[in-house]
């Protein structure tokens, strides 16, 4: 019997350029069908594979999580899905990342003027502004 054509997971995880737990938790999470075994031989996984790994990995690269890009994956095997669904959930993405970029914007501020205030002042650590605010709580 010859042995089927494809990639092994330790191949399609080097072809990929992640590991093979990744893999398998790809698989556990719904994101890769796993490909039927050939008799005792191993699993033989495809290019497709290795083409949608890649896309998983973009994906989160621009912070979608493991649910948000099921959902793209899910619309591009729907038939009536258009391109504005996507830009649907693209735009949502990029709500949520003005949000956080605008929140960690009021961070930097808050660090800012919490080091201005303590400088380099040479009090003793009973006088230091910083650790006086945190123990404090709220707004500093």
């Amino acid at each position: 019997m010859q042995r089927p054509k494809g990639l092994t997971i330790g191949r399609l995880a080097k072809g990929a350029g992640v590991g093979v737990q990744t893999i398998r938790f790809y698989e556990r999470k719904g994101l890769l069908v796993q490909p039927p075994r050939h008799g005792p031989e191993y699993r033989q996984y495809t290019a497709d594979h290795v083409t949608r790994i890649r896309f998983i990995q973009k994906a989160q690269g621009l912070g979608f999580s493991l649910k948000e890009i099921k959902g793209l994956m899910e619309l591009g095997s729907t038939r009536r899905a258009t391109c504005a669904d996507v830009m649907k959930k693209t735009d949502r993405k990029l709500q949520e990342v003005r949000s956080k970029i605008r929140d960690l914007q009021r961070v930097q501020r808050a660090l800012q003027q919490l080091s201005r205030a303590c400088g380099l002042s040479k009090r003793a650590m009973a006088e230091c502004r910083v650790l006086e605010c945190f123990e404090r709580g709220g707004t500093c």
